[in-house]
Protein backbone atom coordinates (compact mmCIF):
# COMPACT_ATOMS: atom_id res chain seq x y z
CA UNK A 1 0.00 0.00 0.00
CA UNK A 2 1.40 3.95 -1.11
CA UNK A 3 2.76 5.68 2.13
CA UNK A 4 -0.48 7.72 1.55
CA UNK A 5 -3.22 5.43 2.40
CA UNK A 6 -4.34 4.92 -1.05
CA UNK A 7 -4.54 1.00 -2.32
CA UNK A 8 -5.73 0.96 -5.97
CA UNK A 9 -5.93 3.04 -8.89
CA UNK A 10 -8.87 2.43 -11.46
CA UNK A 11 -8.08 3.64 -14.96
CA UNK A 12 -10.53 4.03 -17.51
CA UNK A 13 -8.60 3.12 -21.55
CA UNK A 14 -9.68 5.10 -24.23
CA UNK A 15 -7.84 9.00 -24.49
CA UNK A 16 -6.94 7.72 -20.98
CA UNK A 17 -4.00 5.66 -21.81
CA UNK A 18 -4.51 5.21 -25.70
CA UNK A 19 -4.98 7.98 -27.81
CA UNK A 20 -8.26 6.50 -29.45
CA UNK A 21 -9.43 9.85 -30.95
CA UNK A 22 -6.24 10.52 -32.78
CA UNK A 23 -6.02 7.01 -34.02
CA UNK A 24 -9.61 7.25 -35.36
CA UNK A 25 -8.99 10.30 -37.36
CA UNK A 26 -6.21 8.68 -38.93
CA UNK A 27 -9.04 5.94 -39.74
CA UNK A 28 -10.74 8.40 -41.24
CA UNK A 29 -8.71 9.56 -43.20
CA UNK A 30 -7.85 6.15 -45.05
CA UNK A 31 -11.53 5.74 -45.54
CA UNK A 32 -11.59 8.84 -47.16
CA UNK A 33 -9.39 8.00 -49.65
CA UNK A 34 -10.65 4.79 -50.36
CA UNK A 35 -14.04 6.73 -50.85
CA UNK A 36 -12.73 8.93 -53.17
CA UNK A 37 -10.90 6.10 -55.32
CA UNK A 38 -13.88 4.55 -55.06
CA UNK A 39 -16.05 7.23 -56.38
CA UNK A 40 -13.33 9.06 -58.49
CA UNK A 41 -13.65 12.46 -56.49
CA UNK A 42 -13.96 13.88 -53.31
CA UNK A 43 -17.82 15.78 -53.54
CA UNK A 44 -19.43 14.86 -50.32
CA UNK A 45 -17.13 11.75 -49.12
CA UNK A 46 -16.42 14.37 -46.22
CA UNK A 47 -20.14 13.94 -45.47
CA UNK A 48 -20.31 10.44 -45.88
CA UNK A 49 -17.64 10.43 -43.25
CA UNK A 50 -18.85 13.01 -40.60
CA UNK A 51 -22.18 10.50 -41.10
CA UNK A 52 -20.74 7.00 -39.98
CA UNK A 53 -18.82 9.23 -36.78
CA UNK A 54 -21.73 10.59 -36.07
CA UNK A 55 -23.95 7.31 -36.05
CA UNK A 56 -20.99 6.00 -34.09
CA UNK A 57 -21.06 8.60 -31.30
CA UNK A 58 -24.79 7.47 -30.81
CA UNK A 59 -24.62 3.81 -31.25
CA UNK A 60 -26.80 2.19 -29.33
CA UNK A 61 -27.20 -2.33 -30.04
CA UNK A 62 -28.10 -5.46 -28.49
CA UNK A 63 -25.04 -7.80 -28.58
CA UNK A 64 -27.83 -11.13 -28.59
CA UNK A 65 -29.38 -9.49 -31.89
CA UNK A 66 -26.56 -8.65 -33.99
CA UNK A 67 -22.65 -8.43 -33.82
CA UNK A 68 -20.49 -5.10 -33.41
CA UNK A 69 -18.57 -5.43 -36.61
CA UNK A 70 -22.54 -6.13 -38.48
CA UNK A 71 -23.59 -2.58 -36.64
CA UNK A 72 -20.61 -0.66 -38.08
CA UNK A 73 -20.83 -2.00 -41.07
CA UNK A 74 -24.35 -1.55 -41.73
CA UNK A 75 -23.30 2.73 -40.48
CA UNK A 76 -20.84 3.00 -43.32
CA UNK A 77 -23.86 1.13 -45.79
CA UNK A 78 -26.40 3.67 -43.94
CA UNK A 79 -24.07 6.54 -44.21
CA UNK A 80 -23.36 5.95 -48.18
CA UNK A 81 -26.65 5.31 -49.31
CA UNK A 82 -27.55 8.77 -46.96
CA UNK A 83 -25.33 11.01 -48.79
CA UNK A 84 -25.03 9.48 -52.29
CA UNK A 85 -28.47 7.65 -52.52
CA UNK A 86 -27.17 4.05 -53.35
CA UNK A 87 -23.86 2.19 -52.82
CA UNK A 88 -22.17 1.63 -56.08
CA UNK A 89 -20.99 -1.81 -54.61
CA UNK A 90 -22.38 -4.18 -52.24
CA UNK A 91 -18.76 -4.81 -51.03
CA UNK A 92 -17.91 -1.20 -50.01
CA UNK A 93 -19.60 -0.88 -46.78
CA UNK A 94 -17.64 -3.69 -45.72
CA UNK A 95 -14.36 -2.74 -47.04
CA UNK A 96 -14.74 0.83 -45.48
CA UNK A 97 -15.65 -0.97 -42.27
CA UNK A 98 -12.83 -3.22 -42.44
CA UNK A 99 -10.17 -0.12 -43.57
CA UNK A 100 -11.59 1.97 -40.46
CA UNK A 101 -11.08 -0.98 -37.99
CA UNK A 102 -7.84 -2.54 -38.69
CA UNK A 103 -6.11 1.10 -38.85
CA UNK A 104 -7.35 1.90 -35.64
CA UNK A 105 -6.37 -1.22 -34.28
CA UNK A 106 -2.99 -0.92 -36.02
CA UNK A 107 -2.53 2.40 -34.82
CA UNK A 108 -3.56 2.34 -30.95
CA UNK A 109 -0.39 2.08 -28.62
CA UNK A 110 0.16 2.40 -24.54
CA UNK A 111 3.31 5.12 -24.88
CA UNK A 112 6.21 3.51 -23.45
CA UNK A 113 6.45 6.66 -21.03
CA UNK A 114 2.45 5.90 -20.27
CA UNK A 115 3.79 2.34 -19.46
CA UNK A 116 6.89 2.95 -17.22
CA UNK A 117 4.49 4.65 -15.40
CA UNK A 118 2.24 2.31 -14.97
CA UNK A 119 4.66 -0.55 -14.28
CA UNK A 120 6.34 1.78 -11.39
CA UNK A 121 2.47 2.27 -9.77
CA UNK A 122 1.90 -0.96 -9.72
CA UNK A 123 4.60 -1.52 -7.54
CA UNK A 124 2.62 0.52 -5.02
CA UNK A 125 -0.49 -0.05 -5.65
CA UNK A 126 -3.55 -2.02 -6.93
CA UNK A 127 -4.33 -1.30 -10.90
CA UNK A 128 -7.50 -1.98 -12.73
CA UNK A 129 -8.66 -1.02 -15.88
CA UNK A 130 -12.16 0.11 -15.98
CA UNK A 131 -13.57 0.96 -19.81
CA UNK A 132 -16.85 1.45 -21.15
CA UNK A 133 -17.64 -0.46 -24.14
CA UNK A 134 -18.83 -3.16 -25.99
CA UNK A 135 -16.92 -6.25 -24.52
CA UNK A 136 -15.61 -7.37 -27.96
CA UNK A 137 -14.14 -4.41 -29.27
CA UNK A 138 -12.34 -3.22 -25.75
CA UNK A 139 -11.22 -6.65 -25.76
CA UNK A 140 -9.91 -6.42 -29.17
CA UNK A 141 -8.31 -3.15 -28.03
CA UNK A 142 -6.69 -4.25 -25.07
CA UNK A 143 -5.09 -7.24 -26.68
CA UNK A 144 -3.60 -4.89 -29.66
CA UNK A 145 -2.07 -2.34 -26.95
CA UNK A 146 -0.68 -5.18 -24.94
CA UNK A 147 -1.67 -3.69 -21.53
CA UNK A 148 -3.40 -6.01 -19.91
CA UNK A 149 -0.89 -7.49 -17.82
CA UNK A 150 -0.45 -4.04 -16.71
CA UNK A 151 -3.45 -4.62 -14.18
CA UNK A 152 -4.76 -6.78 -11.63
CA UNK A 153 -8.00 -6.75 -13.31
CA UNK A 154 -9.11 -5.50 -16.47
CA UNK A 155 -13.45 -4.81 -16.05
CA UNK A 156 -15.31 -4.20 -19.49
CA UNK A 157 -18.10 -2.73 -19.08
CA UNK A 158 -20.21 -4.20 -21.66
CA UNK A 159 -19.48 -7.52 -19.89
CA UNK A 160 -21.38 -5.76 -17.04
CA UNK A 161 -25.32 -4.90 -16.52
CA UNK A 162 -24.25 -1.78 -16.38
CA UNK A 163 -21.57 0.46 -17.65
CA UNK A 164 -19.85 3.80 -15.93
CA UNK A 165 -21.01 6.43 -14.28
CA UNK A 166 -23.28 3.36 -12.91
CA UNK A 167 -22.67 2.53 -9.29
CA UNK A 168 -22.79 -1.24 -9.53
CA UNK A 169 -20.15 -1.30 -12.07
CA UNK A 170 -17.57 0.28 -9.19
CA UNK A 171 -18.39 -1.59 -6.47
CA UNK A 172 -17.44 -4.67 -8.48
CA UNK A 173 -14.06 -3.05 -9.25
CA UNK A 174 -13.91 -2.59 -5.55
CA UNK A 175 -14.66 -5.88 -4.48
CA UNK A 176 -12.31 -7.54 -7.25
CA UNK A 177 -9.99 -5.58 -5.79
CA UNK A 178 -10.79 -6.04 -1.91
CA UNK A 179 -10.29 -2.48 -1.05
CA UNK A 180 -12.80 0.52 0.49
CA UNK A 181 -14.24 3.26 -2.15
CA UNK A 182 -12.04 5.70 0.05
CA UNK A 183 -8.74 3.85 -0.56
CA UNK A 184 -9.14 3.86 -4.41
CA UNK A 185 -8.92 7.00 -6.87
CA UNK A 186 -10.80 7.20 -10.30
CA UNK A 187 -8.67 8.48 -13.08
CA UNK A 188 -10.56 9.20 -16.69
CA UNK A 189 -10.90 11.41 -19.42
CA UNK A 190 -14.55 11.63 -19.21
CA UNK A 191 -16.10 13.89 -16.69
CA UNK A 192 -19.57 12.26 -17.34
CA UNK A 193 -18.61 8.48 -16.85
CA UNK A 194 -15.40 8.70 -15.19
CA UNK A 195 -15.45 11.40 -12.88
CA UNK A 196 -18.61 11.18 -11.88
CA UNK A 197 -18.78 7.50 -11.40
CA UNK A 198 -15.96 7.70 -9.32
CA UNK A 199 -17.36 10.47 -7.39
CA UNK A 200 -21.00 8.90 -6.74
CA UNK A 201 -18.85 5.58 -5.56
CA UNK A 202 -17.31 7.23 -2.81
CA UNK A 203 -13.77 7.17 -4.13
CA UNK A 204 -10.81 8.96 -2.44
CA UNK A 205 -10.24 11.46 -5.23
CA UNK A 206 -11.18 11.55 -9.17
CA UNK A 207 -8.43 12.60 -11.77
CA UNK A 208 -9.88 14.23 -14.73
CA UNK A 209 -6.77 13.41 -17.50
CA UNK A 210 -7.52 16.83 -20.16
CA UNK A 211 -5.64 19.60 -21.96
CA UNK A 212 -8.22 21.85 -20.55
CA UNK A 213 -8.47 23.37 -17.22
CA UNK A 214 -11.83 23.83 -16.08
CA UNK A 215 -14.61 21.54 -16.70
CA UNK A 216 -17.49 22.36 -19.20
CA UNK A 217 -19.74 20.63 -16.68
CA UNK A 218 -21.48 20.96 -13.68
CA UNK A 219 -19.31 17.86 -12.91
CA UNK A 220 -15.85 19.28 -10.94
CA UNK A 221 -12.72 16.45 -10.75
CA UNK A 222 -10.80 16.53 -7.75
CA UNK A 223 -7.83 17.22 -9.75
CA UNK A 224 -7.06 17.97 -13.37
CA UNK A 225 -4.08 16.52 -15.42
CA UNK A 226 -2.73 16.92 -19.21
CA UNK A 227 -1.24 13.58 -19.25
CA UNK A 228 -0.91 10.28 -17.34
CA UNK A 229 2.20 10.54 -16.84
CA UNK A 230 1.55 13.48 -14.15
CA UNK A 231 -0.27 11.30 -11.50
CA UNK A 232 2.86 10.59 -9.55
CA UNK A 233 2.78 14.28 -8.82
CA UNK A 234 -0.95 14.50 -7.63
CA UNK A 235 -0.41 11.08 -5.79
CA UNK A 236 2.82 13.33 -3.75
CA UNK A 237 0.38 15.76 -3.83
CA UNK A 238 -2.31 13.53 -1.55
CA UNK A 239 0.19 12.39 0.79
CA UNK A 240 -0.02 15.98 2.51
CA UNK A 241 -3.71 15.72 2.80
Amino acid sequence: MGSNGLKAILFDLDNTLIDTAGVGKIAIQKVHRLLKDTFGHEDHIGEICDRFKLKLLHESFDPTVSTIDDVRTSYWDQAIREIKGTSPSPTLAPACYELWKTTRLQHLAVPDPVRGTLEELRKKYKLLLLTNGDSQTQREKIEAVQCGDLFDAVVVGGEHPEQKPALSIFLHCFDILAVKPSECIMVGDSLDTDIQGGSTAGVRATVWVSANDRPASAVTPDYTIATVLELPRILEDMKLV
